[in-house]
Parts: structure tokens; C-alpha cells; sequence
């Protein structure tokens, strides 16, 4: 008596453990009955019928998928290896397990197919200097080509560019002589301006000539305010504007 009504105790689980799922609050679960799929139900409690209903998991929280290197020659045939990442999600879960059979192997392979080209497009200053326009090109194509498979590509992000070592060389070099150029043109504003200013003040003093004598007694305070043993005595300026008057006679 006890035999039976232990087997059908554990029938009863058995039946328990394959009808009733928990979902969590970022699963879906795909229901096929029979083969077909009948819809897509979570979170909480999924009621299925034993033997005729199989539920596939789904998880709809956003995926960060690292891209692997790949070798890419730029429009201006340089040799780089680049890599990115792609953060993507699933928005229509069905269409996740019945449009496509592995959506994270395809994503990558598609992923990586689209960097090459992408990339291979573009100049090396422009993968160096605008990642924004490239990485928004590739979610572009990204996300086109995935949207039949329920995927929504939120953002996609180059994170390495490795260059060969002898273009690393030249770019050092580039970028040491770019930095001598602005030294040289900052050096010559500098002069320009110092002139120009000279130039204002030479004609100042050749409308006020006391402006000069001024200006030499001043210089005459500052040397007398150091430490030293030379003494200078002033001369008038109009001493030697006189010889001057009298030559030109």
C-alpha cells in the first residue's frame, strides 16, 4: 500500500517540476507547444503541460560583447588592428530564438565582418581623430542588419587602435615638429608685438621729448637702488642736440 502511494507522490513532483517555471523580472520564456510557438510570457510564475510544452529562457538585459582584433588596411593602405565593443539587447524575444539560431554568435560574426569594412573605408587620421562618426556608422549597419532578429544595438565603442611601430615613429616625429612650428610662431608674435610697441612709443617720444628724459631718470633710481659700485652721472640730452644742430649747419 505505501508503494503506490509513493509513486504517485513523486509522479505528482515530477509533474510540479516540469509544469511550473519562475521567470525573473529580465527573462522571458518562449513557449512551443507541439513545435510551435504559441507566445512569449514572464516574469513570475509560467504554468506549462508536461511533455507537450518546452519554454526557451530569454534574457533581456543589455549584453557587452568585445569584439576581437581584427587586421584592417585604411583608405591610405596603412596596416592597423582594431578592436571594439558592442552593447546590445533584446527587444522582441521571439524573434531571438526563431529568426536566428545563436543570436551572440551571429551578432559577433557580424560584428566583425562590419569593423573590417567600416574601417577599411576611412582614413587613418579619421579613425584617430573621429570615432564618433565611426562608431556611429557602425551601429548603424549593425542595427539594421539585426533588427529582424529582435536585437536593438544601443551603442557601439572602438577601444584599441594598435599601429605598427615605425608609423608610431613617424607620428612622434609629426607631432615634435608640429610642436616646434607653433614655438617658432609663438616666438615671432612675441617679436612682433614687442616692435610694434617700440614703434608706439618712439613716436610718443618724438612728440613729447621730455617723455625720454623721464624715462632716463627712472632708469637712472633703479640702477642707484642696487647693490653696486657705479656711480653714473646724468647728461643733458639738450648738450648734444646742439652739436647736432651745428653740424647739419
Amino acid at each position: 500500500m505505501i508503494a503506490p502511494f509513493v509513486t504517485i507522490i513523486v509522479l505528482f513532483l515530477l509533474f510540479l517540476y516540469s509544469a511550473i517555471k519562475i521567470l525573473n523580472e529580465y527573462e522571458r520564456g518562449v513557449i512551443f507547444r507541439l513545435g510551435r510557438v504559441i507566445a512569449a510570457k514572464g516574469p513570475g510564475l509560467i504554468l506549462l503541460i508536461p511533455v507537450v510544452d518546452r519554454m526557451v529562457k530569454v534574457s533581456l538585459r543589455l549584453v557587452a560583447m568585445d569584439v576581437d582584433p581584427q587586421d584592417v588596411i585604411t583608405r591610405d593602405n596603412v596596416s592597423v588592428k582594431v578592436n571594439a565593443v558592442i552593447y546590445f539587447r533584446v527587444i522582441d524575444s521571439v524573434k531571438a530564438i526563431i529568426e536566428v539560431e545563436n543570436y551572440g554568435y551571429a551578432m559577433a560574426q557580424l560584428a566583425q565582418t562590419t569593423l573590417r569594412s567600416v574601417c577599411g573605408q576611412a582614413d587613418l587620421d579619421e579613425l584617430l581623430s573621429d570615432r564618433e562618426k565611426i562608431n556611429s556608422k557602425l551601429q548603424e549597419i549593425l542595427d539594421t542588419h539585426t533588427d529582424p532578429w529582435g536585437l536593438k544595438v544601443a551603442n557601439v565603442e572602438l577601444k584599441h587602435i594598435d599601429l605598427p611601430v615605425e608609423m608610431q615613429r613617424a607620428m612622434a616625429k609629426q607631432a615634435e615638429a608640429e610642436r616646434e612650428r607653433r614655438a617658432k610662431v609663438i616666438n615671432a608674435e612675441g617679436e612682433y608685438q614687442a616692435a610694434t610697441r617700440l614703434s608706439d612709443a618712439a613716436e610718443i617720444i618724438a612728440i613729447h621729448p621730455i617723455a625720454l628724459q623721464l624715462r632716463y631718470l627712472q632708469t637712472m633710481r633703479e640702477m642707484a637702488s642696487g647693490n653696486n659700485s657705479t656711480v653714473m652721472f646724468p647728461m643733458p640730452i639738450d648738450l648734444f642736440r646742439a652739436f647736432s644742430d651745428k653740424s647739419k649747419v
